[in-house]
């Protein structure tokens, strides 16, 4: 199995950091555009977004919308990990300096 370097680690951790999403701007635009779902499409969830929005019709949104509040910091962790996994991935396909 192929490793990375240090440098390369370092260069991936520092772009994950650049990249990642912040929770304070999910729990802003939940608060102020979250029947838009606005911090669903920030956080790279359009089809969930979709759906919340739609189902605000049927009442079920607004109760997702409240429990959205508690899930925001679990959705920014799942987004630096799949960021994170992606870089390690393009890294690991490069060929080594």
């Amino acid at each position: 199995m192929a490793r990375l370097t240090t440098d390369r680690q370092l260069l991936i951790e520092a772009r994950v950091a650049n990249e990642q999403k912040s929770a304070a701007v999910a729990y802003a635009l939940w608060f102020f555009l979250g029947l838009f779902s606005a911090h669903r499409f920030y956080l790279g969830r359009p089809g969930t977004a979709i759906l919340q929005i739609l189902s605000y019709f049927i009442l079920v949104g607004f109760v997702w919308f409240i429990i959205d509040a508690f899930l925001i910091p679990s959705m920014v962790d799942q987004h630096r990990a799949k960021l994170r996994s992606d870089m390690m991935a393009s890294a690991l396909a490069l060929p080594d300096d």
